[in-house]
């Protein structure tokens, strides 16, 4: 896990710190999950700070990934 969040770093320059927060969140929510991955299981397994509101905020957010 710590692994792929450190690859993640190299954004930092690009997105603020409440955006890769949420990230981090997104990431680890999803690989605890199995089956089907929506917004409502991504926040269900979210730890705090991961609500439902959180993840249409963060999908809303236009990330440079170029």
């Amino acid at each position: 896990m710590p692994d792929i969040l450190s690859l993640l770093q190299c954004l930092l320059p690009q997105i603020n710190a409440t955006t890769m927060r949420q990230l981090n969140q997104i990431i680890q929510a999803m690989l605890a999950m199995n089956g089907r991955i929506t917004m409502l299981g991504i926040s269900r397994w979210a730890e705090m700070g991961g609500s439902y509101r959180t993840m249409l905020r963060f999908f809303h957010t236009v990330i440079p990934w170029a």
